[in-house]
């Protein structure tokens, strides 16, 4: 079983920046993918990052290459993504999700993902 706790997110004016964290449980949770997704009202989820288990390899969409990095720090079992030059339509709720399948591979596709955290909001206002 694996357990993700999002924080970080909040309220940013446009061309700011947040960072936001997501605390893993599991025994193994170290070795899987790991990614971040989000959601805007109205429309369908989509994918923001991923990074494999060791973080030798991320991978991001293009709306976000560029401006967001995704890290981990295995040894504390958190992954995070840091949003700079944020724009209004990156308000959204960001989910931290894990892909228990996947170690060195990366996907962007959330079928690929087995659990996911309750999600943290973003706000960026113009």
């Amino acid at each position: 079983q694996v357990q993700l706790v999002e924080s970080g997110g909040g309220l940013v004016q446009a061309g700011g920046s947040l960072r936001l964290s997501c605390a893993a449980s599991g025994r193994t949770v170290s070795t899987y993918t790991m990614g971040w997704f989000r959601q805007a009202p109205g429309k369908e989820r989509e994918f923001v990052a991923a990074i494999s288990g060791s973080g030798r390899n991320t991978y991001y969409a293009d709306s976000v290459k560029g401006r967001f990095t995704i890290s981990r720090d295995n040894a504390k079992h958190t992954v995070h993504l840091q949003m700079n030059s944020l724009k209004p339509e990156d308000t959204a709720v960001y989910y931290c999700a894990a892909a228990t399948r996947l170690r060195e591979v990366l996907s962007g596709a959330s079928s690929m993902y087995d659990y996911w955290g309750q999600g943290t909001q973003v706000t960026v206002s113009s």
